[in-house]
């Protein structure tokens, strides 16, 4: 055992030192152990030798400097006036060039305090970005109607938020009317206003809703969870309802990884790459977005399949596709272990979650999903969609391609799934998805991030905020050559990385 100056105490304290012999000792300085072992500083001098510090001590003060920072960045970046566009993209950017080297020195940081520095970032980060309304999205306004109006006993599927029916149930920081000049120029939203003249009492609604003549396009298990949410709180109770439960979820999901991660014996520093992630922050906190519910009921469909609990992960994955149907693109790497008994707990899931609303809508429940489809852009036509094959194929054909190239990735995934670690093909599964199909929505990337923490792919996150970039140059002319770029960049590092793993594996074979 060894005394904090590092000299090896001696058991047989009767024997004299040889102080002579210690001289010539490389690193000697003089300084001899006392009776109880702590240094005493030069001989004859009596002097106290001071510890060196402890370089994990420095990596903690680091890393907590550039979350602070960081934190600092969200909350300047979701407080400024929203109506100054080019905000957002430069505190995201400002925020990923803060986020990248603190996941780096946490590498640093010792053991016995890294999930408490890693939870204390999360706050941090999750703090700031609860500061404001979103910044970016106004999804959740949608969230909070479909609540309120359940809460009521109607059905999202039936009425859209324009039916003058539902007027007497709309609060003020969800509905405005119109100025004197009949537009919404006077009480502009926080999230970004949406006037529509196409309602049956032929006037202007002003809404913070999007899309407010059309029905919703939320699965059944979100509808849910958009009840839940909306349950207690009164109905003025505004946006911060959803970024608390987002916060809630992120810090559930962060601690389910540092948990998995304890288990087997893995560093926690790892779930910083969910935990500390600006993606987090901006989406799934601040814009409240419910792809974080879908991918913590994503994550622990994998956890449970591996724990051997078929069942229980099969009722997990099918309330995640019912949640978001996003989460259906990870399946393939979850057909290894009682597929039939998972398939099964899935469907039924996912069935059981529609019953109430089918009962109330019927056919109505599909909602404006089919539409949506079409209206994003994704039969390959003029849209940001499957911007890598449209470099090398004409548009029509971009659609049918990726249908392809899907496939043959699923079928890669489902034959090449290491049972005890699925999580290996649900990244590159969802990875390879977005991709070829770039969606121009970063938050579809939450689904990724605990399978890049639990896969230890870390170079998947990049695809994160080039889909953010992504959307905000949407509108721009020179968006479609920075999705390209962006794309391109994305796609290029995982390969040299994919290479670079390979190799030390093939040294040792």
């Amino acid at each position: 055992m060894k005394s904090d100056s590092g000299h090896r105490r001696s058991h047989h304290r009767d024997k004299p030192e040889d102080t002579q012999g210690l001289r010539t000792m490389p690193g000697w300085t003089g300084h001899r152990p006392s009776p109880g072992g702590h240094a005493t500083g030069p001989v004859g001098n009596g002097s106290a030798r001071k510890r060196p510090p402890h370089p994990g001590a420095a990596a903690e003060a680091v890393a907590l400097s550039l979350i602070a920072l960081l934190a600092g960045v969200v909350w300047w970046t979701v407080t400024t006036d929203p109506s100054a566009e080019w905000v957002s993209p430069v505190g995201t950017l400002a925020a990923w060039a803060l986020f990248v080297p603190a996941a780096l020195v946490a590498r640093r940081i010792p053991g016995r305090h890294a999930a408490a520095v890693v939870l204390l970032g999360s706050l941090l980060v999750g703090a700031a970005a609860i500061a404001a309304p979103p910044a970016t999205s106004n999804d959740s306004a949608r969230y909070a109607w479909d609540g309120i109006i359940q809460k009521a006993g109607i059905s999202p599927y039936a009425h859209v938020p324009a039916d003058d029916a539902l007027r007497p149930l709309r609060p003020a920081w969800l509905f405005q009317d119109a100025g004197p000049d009949g537009t919404c120029h006077t009480n502009p939203f926080p999230t970004g206003t949406e006037t529509s003249t196409n309602i049956p009492s032929g006037g202007t609604l002003c809404t913070a809703i999007n899309r407010p003549t059309v029905p919703t396009v939320y699965p059944a298990v979100a509808e849910l969870y958009f009840l839940a949410v909306r349950l207690i709180p009164r109905s003025e109770v505004g946006f911060i309802a959803f970024q608390l439960t987002g916060l809630l979820l992120s810090l559930s999901i962060t601690v389910a990884l540092l948990a998995f991660l304890r288990r087997t014996g893995r560093p926690a520093h790892q779930a910083v790459w969910w935990a500390w992630s600006p993606l987090v922050a901006f989406e799934a906190i601040n814009g409240a977005h419910v792809d974080t519910l879908g991918a913590a009921l994503a994550l622990a469909a994998a956890l449970l399949l591996v724990g051997g609990r078929a069942l229980g992960s099969g009722i997990a994955f099918g309330a995640a596709v019912a949640t978001k149907l996003i989460p259906a693109i990870s399946a393939p790497a979850l057909l290894y272990r009682r597929p039939v008994r998972f398939v099964a707990a899935a469907v039924a899931t996912f069935t059981v979650a529609y019953v109430p609303y089918v009962l109330a809508s019927g056919w109505a429940v599909l909602g404006y999903l089919p539409e949506y489809l079409r209206s994003e852009g994704y039969d390959g036509q003029d849209s940001p969609r499957f911007t890598l094959l449209k470099l090398v194929l004409p548009a029509s054909w971009a659609g049918p391609a990726a249908l392809v190239l899907l496939l043959g990735l699923a079928y890669y995934v489902w034959r090449t799934t290491n049972a005890t670690r699925p999580w290996d093909g649900q990244v590159l599964m969802v990875g390879g998805t977005l991709l070829i199909v770039s969606p121009s929505y970063p938050w579809y990337a939450l689904l990724l991030l605990p399978f890049v923490v639990l896969s230890r792919r870390y170079e998947f996150t990049a695809i994160a905020p080039v889909l953010a970039m992504m959307y905000f140059t949407g509108a721009e002319p020179y968006g479609q050559l920075t999705a390209r770029l962006g794309l391109g960049a994305v796609a290029v590092l995982l390969v040299v990385a994919t290479v670079a793993r390979r190799r030390p594996q093939q040294a040792t074979t």
